[in-house]
């Protein structure tokens, strides 16, 4: 279960604001790769957070409902938040790590208040001028990343949900863009669209 421990140790040795980071969508099959950065306040961390607060997790262990919940808590309460994207022509262009990495440097740019230290899920990110910390399964362990995850799902499946009504016949509502058996006989029927990702050789596993 996640929780304050990261977070606490780096206030009290003179951080003033710390930001979570995460990114979803990093395997899907259509649209961008959506990350979020999210600094929680300091007095959450140092004293008591609401009693929400304590449901925080990994946004892949809860349930939708609840994960549109919190989403929504932290976009009233989080003393910062930041969301950066890469397009699918960007993930085309390079590749996946590259893009997960774009987005999430986006995320700290985006950022709606000032922040000093970065936590981020998995491995630490290059060439940004911040102090960080690589947290593997950070989103799992660590508050900020764990909300960060909430809000990047949230956001991202927002968007999955807006371009079903623009390409109609993908299912995206359901898989959100991701590789489930619908998605595959949708493709084999209708083609990839524009905002496909076609470095994922999608032709090759749909024919």
């Amino acid at each position: 279960m996640a929780g304050f421990k990261i977070e606490k140790d780096l206030l009290r040795k003179g951080c003033r604001a710390v930001a979570g980071l995460d990114e979803v969508g990093r395997g899907a099959l259509f649209g961008p790769v959506v990350a979020a950065a999210v600094v929680l306040p300091s007095e959450w961390c140092l004293r008591r957070p609401p009693a929400w607060a304590r449901q925080i997790n990994d946004s892949k262990l809860l349930p939708p409902t609840k994960r549109m919940e919190l989403g929504a808590l932290l976009l009233c309460e989080a003393e910062a938040l930041g969301i950066g994207m890469a397009s699918s022509a960007e993930i085309d262009e390079r590749n996946i790590y590259w893009a997960s990495q774009m987005a999430m440097k986006r995320a700290v740019e985006n950022l709606t208040g000032p922040v000093d230290f970065l936590l981020v899920d998995g491995f630490a990110l290059k060439d940004v001028h911040y102090q960080q910390m690589g947290i593997p399964q950070g989103d799992r362990k660590c508050m900020s990343i764990a909300a960060a995850s909430i809000v990047a799902k949230v956001f991202r499946d927002g968007l999955m949900d807006a371009f079903d009504a623009v390409y109609g016949g993908y299912g995206l509502a359901r898989n959100k863009g991701y590789g489930t058996e619908e998605h595959f006989r949708c493709l084999k029927a209708r083609g990839p669209t524009g905002l496909h990702r076609m470095s994922f050789k999608l032709g090759r596993r749909v024919g």
